[in-house]
């Protein structure tokens, strides 16, 4: 969505999101449950007429509590159905519902839903790639199919590409420090750690080839000790002897 760029800055519906949400770092959970809920609605439609509709969904969802919109019965429903402020449609209601109990299962698993999304960040060593998330939020959250993941996962940062690196939003995102730049410099750190353990292995190993010295110093032992005890067995001559002189005849 980089020619979002184009087309936002200065825009009276577009300009501020994207000058100050879109690719932004965001941990609240309030924010997060509303950034999935406008995403979802989004499909099919333009994503103007969300923001239009934007304070319409917040007082319709309760200011995006997670509590009070898991709490929501059939009597909510319908009066979310007759809510010309949002956009009524039953599957996209019911997903906000369901998607905000799967958010409260979160806070018991992983301690809430910005650390779910932390402990997914990485997979096998490597940044998670947009396919891996979108299969994960669909075993996870309700009506999250790949373009909605994706555009939730870049609104906050998790994916790259929300803005070109030449557009003055994406600087400062880089001064705040996306989660994607932070999780491929974990990657990295990770990988050199790995790396520096397992040159260390060979050296290790290489050890014990000292040990045949030892015992070959070991073996050469009692060879000396018996050769040893040999030499005190023969017998010796007198030190310093004098030739003995003939008798006279």
């Amino acid at each position: 969505m980089s020619g979002y760029c184009d087309i936002a800055p200065g825009h009276p519906i577009h300009g501020d999101y994207h000058d100050r949400e879109y690719g932004f770092p965001q941990r609240e959970e309030s924010d997060l449950f509303e950034r999935l809920i406008l995403e979802i609605n989004q499909a099919g439609l333009s994503w103007e007429t969300i923001l239009r509709k934007r304070e319409g969904f917040r007082r319709a969802y309760g200011g995006f509590d997670v509590d009070t919109v898991a709490a929501y019965g059939e009597a909510d429903r319908l009066r979310l159905l007759d809510d010309a402020g949002i956009i009524r449609n039953r599957l996209k209601v019911d997903a906000a519902i369901h998607n905000a109990q799967v958010v409260q299962r979160l806070r018991a698993s992983h301690g809430g839903f910005a650390q779910w999304l932390d402990a997914h960040v990485l997979h096998e060593g490597e940044p998670r790639d947009k396919a891996g998330w979108i299969k994960l939020f669909k075993q996870t959250f309700r009506f999250t199919g790949g373009e909605i993941t994706n555009e939730f996962l870049m609104s906050l940062s998790y994916l790259p590409g929300a803005h070109r690196e030449s557009c003055p939003a994406y600087r400062r995102i880089e001064r705040i420090g996306p989660y994607w730049k932070r999780t491929q410099e974990a990657a990295a750190k990770a990988g050199a750690k790995g790396a520096k353990a397992g040159a260390a292995k060979p050296a290790a190993q290489k050890a014990p080839a000292t040990k045949p010295a030892k015992a070959t110093a070991a073996a050469a032992g009692p060879a000396k000790t018996a050769k040893a005890a040999a030499a005190k067995r023969a017998p010796t001559k007198p030190k310093n002897a004098a030739p003995r002189k003939p008798r006279p005849g």
